[in-house]
């Protein structure tokens, strides 16, 4: 079974970190990107971050640059996104999923989901910031 799995969401305070992580299972990770994106109460799907195949090429969305990191390790299967400096606007629920093509290598991945086809998507992992 093809299938990514969220885990590390939590409550955290203002200002606070989380470490979230994307797992593979069932397929090896080395030969896709990994995109995540979050659910928040009463808005639409909107995409946070995304890293390529290579790992070489980052790109995230506005509201989270210079906040979150996304990087891989593939020897664990594993892509990550580090958030740092949360806000309670952070509050969602966060789901990872992989591109075809690889559309990671272009900043405005998030934009038009037309771009690509997006599968495996994990039950995604709530995240609440909240003092």
């Amino acid at each position: 079974q093809l299938q990514l799995v969220e885990s590390g969401g939590g409550l955290v305070q203002p200002g606070g970190s989380l470490r979230l992580s994307c797992a593979a299972s069932g397929f090896t990770l080395d030969y896709y990107g990994i995109g995540w994106f979050r659910q928040v109460p009463g808005k639409e799907r909107e995409g946070v971050s995304c890293i390529s195949s290579s790992g070489r090429t980052t790109n995230h969305a506005d509201s989270v640059k210079g906040r979150f990191t996304i990087s891989r390790d593939n020897a664990k299967n594993t892509v990550y996104l580090q958030m740092n400096s949360l806000k309670p606007e952070d509050t969602a629920v966060y789901y990872c999923a992989v591109p075809t093509p690889d559309i990671c290598v272009r900043s405005d991945w998030y934009s038009d989901y037309t771009l690509a086809i997006w599968d495996y998507w994990g039950q995604g992992t709530q995240v609440t910031v909240s003092s």
